[in-house]
């Protein structure tokens, strides 16, 4: 058994060793040192087992450390600081500004998180210059080490590595090691040290380059060619008449590649026009000229049409506008447990597990909306009753629901797998049960050439393959490899389908439905996401130089609107 300390700057030094040798006068000083942060002019929580040095500086506007999360000796700690558990700032580390950390997170000595900034603007000397934050956001399960500098606005993924010394200007994947000024990826921390990139990896990534590169210095063309003067609308392309999920596409590409809204009409005007069009009745958002939808028995129309898309796509650009819903969907918020239930049960599992996955993330979505307003998600309990009923309804053979059908193979269950995740497990930030049975039934489905033979690829398919692959990937390494295999290929077709001046085309569709070869808004907005998650899960997605933060965004949405 460990003896007591005597020495007294040892814990501010080592604060782990705290909960073990400290002293019982030992405690009640760290005690005292507690409620002083508590009774200071910030907001300050602290979980259990928490340690404070008593010569670290911290002056707050809010501080929130997780259980067993440790300042150590002199640390500069101020601004909206908020940790996870098992959390360590050690010495003379700097996390100023708006700094969130998930679990895990350990930052090596002398380093510096500055969620903030200052402008730099020629008119004003530098001391004049207002401040700004866009905040910094590290995952869970990260080694930050001595010496490294991270800079406002980045966020730094699950899982990575940052070496000694490194200067962090730009968001790091998932499970990066990275290093150097400017920090820049070394490799994937779940390959074995020594292992080379694939074959070819670096010429992909040459070219995962230049095709970015070119969208984004046609991105505004692009968008001027299918915005409809006449109408004050968008069209997904030329000859085709104008949609709502057209202009939230625009809104998702300006975004990304642009990095600010489509120029042909103000922010302001954008929010309210998008806000306009939703049904106060029912909080539903029909498409231009038709009659507000009927809700069904739990909330959402029965079909799998227009408005129930627009729940999505309506509501993800308005947050990337900085707008929300002007209502409630008031259509889900009175849906009760049980009739929740009793609809999940008659969904078309058996032979239609597209539209029962894509009723789910369209309810599951609406869900969150109401939500980040304030209110109640849906009536008490029906939110939990969702995930227990998929909880206990997954197939453990395949980690799915519904069943593949004769005529298409697994594919209905599959693309019903990204629908209903996306809207559910990847939104409310939980793990989906069985991953590995999920990789095992999303690659076989991926060898099936009626659907992935080449010239047969639709954005839909690959992306209702690669996303499961990506999601799953967080919780286990099962057959990467083969995942990285299968991404590096569908990563170098889909670059090779940009349209110069036009974007990208969705692909063939068996029936013929759907917006086609064409290049448009939907193909577009679609593939620059799944080249992203491709790119991601080989380890290149920050050469890209956006990242997804509407309906494919790959963090969790936040509960509460920024």
């Amino acid at each position: 058994m460990n003896q007591p300390s005597n020495d007294a700057g040892l814990f501010d030094h080592c604060p782990w060793l705290f909960a073990e040798q400290a002293s019982d006068g030992q405690r009640a000083a760290q005690e005292q040192r507690r409620e002083r942060l508590l009774a200071g002019p910030g907001e300050v929580r602290l979980g259990e087992g928490c340690f404070v040095a008593e010569t670290a500086a911290v002056h707050p506007d809010v501080l929130h450390l997780g259980d067993r999360s440790y300042i150590a000796a002199h640390a500069y700690v101020t601004g909206d600081i908020r940790t996870g558990a098992d959390c360590m700032l050690n010495l003379f580390t700097v996390v100023r500004g708006t700094v969130t950390l998930g679990d895990g997170v350990r930052i090596g000595a002398h380093s510096s998180l500055l969620g903030f900034d200052h402008g730099s603007a020629p008119g004003l000397p530098v001391h004049q210059q207002p401040v700004t934050s866009r905040g910094i956001t590290v995952g869970d399960d990260v080694w930050i080490g001595s010496q490294v500098i991270v800079v406002d606005g980045v966020t730094i993924g699950d899982h990575c590595v940052i070496g000694a010394g490194a200067v962090v200007t730009k968001d790091l994947p998932a499970w990066t090691v990275a290093a150097g000024n400017p920090a820049r990826r070394i490799r994937d921390r779940r390959e074995p040290r020594g292992v080379k990139r694939p074959a070819g990896a670096e010429a992909l990534a040459e070219r995962l380059a230049d095709v970015a590169g070119t969208a984004r210095a046609e991105a505004a063309g692009l968008l001027d060619r299918s915005w409809r003067p006449d109408t004050g609308r968008y069209a997904d392309r030329p000859g085709t008449e104008p949609t709502v999920r057209a202009h939230c596409d625009a809104v998702e590409i300006a975004d990304l590649l642009l990095g600010h809204v489509p120029s042909h009409l103000p922010a302001a005007e954008h929010v309210e026009r998008l806000r306009a069009l939703q049904d106060p009745a029912t909080g539903l958002v029909p498409e231009y000229g038709a009659a507000p939808p009927l809700p069904g028995p739990a909330g959402l129309p029965e079909d799998d049409g227009a408005a129930a898309y627009h729940v999505l796509c309506v509501g993800y650009a308005l947050d990337l506008l900085g707008g929300s819903f002007a209502h409630p969907v008031h259509a889900v918020r009175t849906t009760t447990a049980d009739r929740l239930v009793r609809h999940l049960a008659e969904l078309p599992w058996a032979d239609r597990a597209w539209h029962a996955g894509a009723w789910i993330d369209s309810w599951a979505t609406a869900a969150h909306w109401n939500l980040r307003a304030g209110g109640e998600a849906a009536a008490p309990g029906a939110l939990e009753a969702l995930f227990g009923w998929l909880h206990t309804h997954a197939d453990p053979w395949t980690g799915m629901w519904g069943s593949p059908t004769r005529e298409a193979g697994r594919l209905q269950m599959v693309n019903g797998y990204y629908r209903l995740t996306r809207g559910s497990f990847a939104q409310f930030g939980l793990p989906v049960p069985h991953a590995e049975r999920v990789i095992d039934t999303v690659l076989d489905h991926a060898r099936d050439p009626r659907h992935f033979a080449p010239g047969r690829e639709n954005a839909c398919n690959v992306l209702d393959v690669i996303h499961p692959l990506w999601l799953c990937a967080r919780q286990t390494t099962y057959r990467f490899e083969e995942a990285r295999s299968w991404a590096a290929n569908q990563l170098t077709a889909a670059l090779r389908r940009w349209h110069p001046g036009q974007g990208f085309g969705f692909g063939p569709t068996p029936d013929g439905t759907g917006p086609g070869r064409e290049p448009g808004l939907q193909g577009t907005e679609m593939w620059l996401a799944i080249i992203w998650l491709l790119a991601d899960v080989l380890g290149l997605s920050d050469i890209l130089g956006y990242r997804p933060r509407g309906i494919h965004r790959p963090e969790p949405a936040p509960a509460e609107k920024a």
